[in-house]
């Protein structure tokens, strides 16, 4: 039963923390098209990661906006989940959707000839 109730904060958390990162006027995160691909809090609600994923910017900029944020973020979150405690953020860059990209443009490349198709074939 607990781990049902930690996926459903799990996803409260993404969805509010994506929310949440509309209204941060930081321009190292405003600029940046950033998107929460997942949240993950501890069983004691104490701490969470925030994996995120940014379509531009430099990503130690990025990485230092969230950072200096967080504190914000963390008080809209107080506000919005009713939680008795508001777990402490840490941001993690998911770096998933460039390598899955990365993948697709390799696999892409792959040339096949007729010849080879015969001989699978065969």
């Amino acid at each position: 039963m607990a781990n049902y109730r930690r996926g459903r904060i799990n996803d409260e958390m993404q969805k509010e923390v994506a929310l949440i990162l509309r209204e941060v006027k930081d321009p190292r995160v405003c600029d940046a098209f950033i998107s929460v691909t997942a949240a993950e809090v501890t069983p004691d609600l104490k701490y969470a990661k925030i994996y995120y994923s940014a379509m531009r910017g430099d990503p130690k900029e990025v990485r230092q906006g969230l950072k200096s944020s967080a504190g914000f973020i963390r008080r809209q979150v107080a506000q919005r989940l009713n939680l008795r405690a508001t777990p402490e953020l840490t941001f993690v860059e998911d770096t998933s959707i460039a390598y899955g990209a990365r993948i697709q443009s390799l696999l892409s490349s792959i040339e096949i000839t007729p010849e080879e198709e015969e001989d699978d074939n065969a």
